[in-house]
């Protein structure tokens, strides 16, 4: 009777250390998926090293499933690097220091006075990658950069859900740097020294010929190496595939004309996703006012606070 009893409380202790520890790992993965890694499960030598802004010098030719574990192992490491601060985004700016300390909070005399609310948002790391230094057949891929303006075709919310699943093969990755509601919120998602998958099969006609940079043995040449994706939220009559809709706010065009001025590209290197696609298959942005933004962009001080290129490896 009593060696039953014994064995009876040793089940029950085992099952609750069972289910403390599944409740334990669920509770990691969930902060992990809402965009606060677990960093307490790696040194803080790792946690950095992942996180930095250094390009990589060319792109593994392995085996499928080589570049699969490489994938997986650099999502855990990134996970596990703990959440972006607003600086990895953009430069932020004293403004206080350069108007004789009389600038208000939240705003931004050098943009007129104007800047609009900034959000940051978790994008699960399958969905983004690093910057390339030479294509995967070793020809350099340090292109100028350029702006890629897309639409949401649904819901900002709709867009930031697919951006945090995990997504382990090539053809389902997506993600854009940079985000604006319909209210004008900025939402950074990819910094801006790493590569959005904003456009897949797409090339850049500029002054010199065609620029695109193959990063995979397996698709096209794509502009994403050397490319800041943005993307307007589509207004509520849009999320169709009609070739129009209402358009976009004007909160939205005073926030994108900030942003791209921060980026400090000159204005015949911004361009649209319908542009860039070559599958002919994009439209977006659709119904999209070139006069209402060139115009707000041109009343903007142009400003390098957002750093695309990638940094040198040492």
């Amino acid at each position: 009777m009593k060696r039953r009893l014994l064995l009876t409380i040793a089940l029950i202790a085992l099952c609750l250390t069972t289910f403390i520890l599944a409740v334990n790992d669920r509770r990691q993965l969930a902060t992990a998926q809402d965009g606060t890694p677990t960093s307490t499960l790696a040194p803080a030598a790792l946690r950095s090293g992942y996180a930095s802004t250094a390009c990589l010098i060319q792109p593994t030719k392995g085996t499928a499933r080589a570049r699969r574990q490489e994938m997986l192992q650099r999502r855990a490491q990134l996970l596990a690097s703990g959440s972006f601060p607003l600086s990895r985004f953009r430069q932020e700016f004293n403004s206080a220091s350069l108007v004789n300390d009389k600038a208000m909070p939240g705003t931004d005399p050098v943009s007129n006075g104007y800047a609009p609310r900034e959000e940051i948002a978790f994008v699960d790391p399958t969905n983004y990658g690093d910057r390339y230094l030479a294509d995967v057949n070793g020809n350099p891929a340090t292109l100028e950069p350029i702006v890629v303006l897309h639409e949401t075709v649904g819901s900002a919310s709709s867009a930031l859900n697919l951006f945090r699943a995990f997504h382990p093969n090539d053809n389902d990755q997506v993600s854009y740097h940079a985000l604006i509601k319909l209210d004008g919120t900025v939402v950074y998602l990819v910094p801006p020294d790493k590569r959005a998958y904003g456009a897949g099969n797409s090339v850049f006609m500029g002054t010199s010929g065609a620029e695109t940079v193959k990063t995979n043995a397996k698709f096209p040449g794509s502009v994403n190496n050397f490319a800041y994706h943005i993307s307007l939220e589509t207004p509520y009559d849009g999320s169709n595939n009609g070739y129009s809709h209402s358009g976009y706010t004007l909160a939205q065009y005073q926030a994108l004309s900030w942003l791209v001025a921060k980026t400090g590209v000159a204005d015949e290197r911004i361009t649209t996703h319908k542009a860039v696609d070559r599958s002919r298959s994009r439209i977006d942005p659709r119904s999209f006012s070139d006069t209402t933004f060139f115009s707000l962009l041109n009343a903007q001080p142009r400003r390098a606070e957002i750093a695309i290129r990638c940094t040198p490896p040492v």
